[in-house]
């Protein structure tokens, strides 16, 4: 008997859905209002935001907003038609590759128009089923979702693990060697969640050992780190062993995008073999000639990257100081662990947020292990200091409630589905 294909979504909504009659409009799928920025309107207050990953405070920047509302006025949203091939490449998608690979120290680039849709596309497109990939296990979803459309093999290794990186590289060598293939080895600039940069010193340092190409996500460290915020590879001076470099404009560019960066024969095969680019709408005008501003903003404004980075070491020595685990993070991101269920985490974010004005994203399980409360800030070049003093304040406060069991308390008493927590 063949089942309703329902079936399974009535019965299971998934690890996340299952708090939605709970979470939903509040914890998850909240609406800011307001301008962008560290002072927006939740639920008609006022909070102090560390949810927007708009690193350089471009997303409100008066000539960001002006390039943006010109491009609106005299293309529309509409333009170009098309699919880059057939009739949507205009001279500004090619002058922002060209000023994009510059930046990032690459011969050629090539426009994407979603992050994740491009890293998972880039990957299809890079290997055969004769190719071998290794990965981090804590790579993100996008590099997750690649890797599922491989028909060949792929490991992953252990988070930043040296060791766990070679032993796979290992396994990948000897599979290589077998189906005549190669191998793809990715990693991440800087891990979105924790705010640890990959190793990719260590990593392009195993090339002399294995043959590999390396592809680096880069989203979080495009703008925020290098000398002229190149991203992790100039930080750690390894930009030119990158083989695939991938960016997204959806955390210090502000806007909607990616790019990917290599040498032009790679490029030019991506160009006609990039399935999520060959059969989608080119990128919209607003949001390329908005990123040319962006970009030479971003280019001649050190002082942007300056104040973040004042904001960042503020913030994290004062969480230090005050005895709060931050983990191992060396880049913006920020994440504060603590101990606690699910239903204390629900209880502690709504005392932030409605007695403290504190706006912020928490992660909890399944997506980082039970009993860990994972808060997320992102500090940005438009915070004040006056904003991280409140902050800190206001964590000192909040942690002293879960310590001495006030949420836990105020969690028994509230309707919030405890087997749902255990799952």
């Amino acid at each position: 008997m063949v089942k309703d294909l329902f079936e399974r979504i009535q019965n299971n909504k998934g690890p996340l859905g299952k708090w939605a009659s709970q979470a939903e409009g509040y914890f998850v799928f909240p609406k800011l209002e307001g301008d962008l920025g560290p002072r927006m309107k939740f639920q008609g207050k006022e909070v102090l935001n560390w949810s927007l990953n708009d690193y350089l405070g471009l997303a409100n920047h008066p000539e960001v907003r002006k390039a943006d509302a010109d491009a609106a006025l005299e293309f529309g949203a509409a333009a170009p038609m098309g699919a880059r091939m057939m009739s949507g490449h205009t001279k500004y998608h090619e002058q922002l590759e060209n000023e994009l690979a510059a930046f990032v120290m690459k011969e050629s680039a090539y426009l994407l128009n979603f992050g994740y849709q491009g890293m998972v596309s880039i990957i299809d497109a890079l290997v055969t089923r004769n190719d071998v990939i290794v990965y981090d296990v804590d790579g993100h979803a996008c590099i997750i979702d690649g890797v599922r459309l491989h028909s060949g093999k792929r490991f992953t290794y252990k988070h930043n693990d040296i060791e766990s990186m070679e032993k796979n590289l290992q396994r990948a060598t000897k599979i290589a060697s077998e189906t005549g293939g190669g191998i793809l080895f990715i990693t991440e600039g800087v891990f979105g969640m924790r705010g640890q940069q990959g190793k990719l010193k260590e990593i392009v340092e195993m090339k002399k050992k294995y043959n590999f190409r390396l592809l680096v996500d880069d989203a979080h460290g495009f703008g925020t780190l290098g000398k002229t915020g190149a991203g992790a590879g100039e930080e750690q001076g390894v930009q030119d062993e990158i083989d695939v470099y991938f960016s997204t404009f959806a955390k210090s560019m502000a806007n909607i995008g990616a790019f990917v960066a290599a040498d032009k024969e790679i490029i030019d095969y991506l160009k006609y073999n990039l399935r999520s680019q060959m059969f989608a709408k080119a990128l919209p005008m607003i949001q390329t000639i908005g990123s040319l501003k962006r970009l030479e903003l971003l280019r001649n404004h050190p002082e942007l990257k300056d104040k973040l980075w004042e904001n960042v070491n503020a913030l994290q020595n004062g969480l230090k100081s005050k005895g709060f685990n931050i983990g191992d993070t060396n880049t913006c991101v920020t994440p504060v662990y603590l101990e606690g269920s699910v239903p204390e985490a629900m209880v502690m974010v709504n005392d932030l947020r409605e007695n403290y004005g504190i706006f912020l994203s928490i992660v909890i399980y399944p997506v980082i292990p039970k009993g860990i409360i994972l808060l997320r800030v992102i500090p940005t070049a438009s915070h004040s200091l006056a904003d991280i003093d409140l902050t800190l304040t206001s964590f000192e406060a909040i942690r002293e409630k879960l310590v001495n069991g006030t949420y836990k308390e105020i969690a028994s008493k509230t309707k919030v589905d405890l087997d749902a927590a255990e799952l």
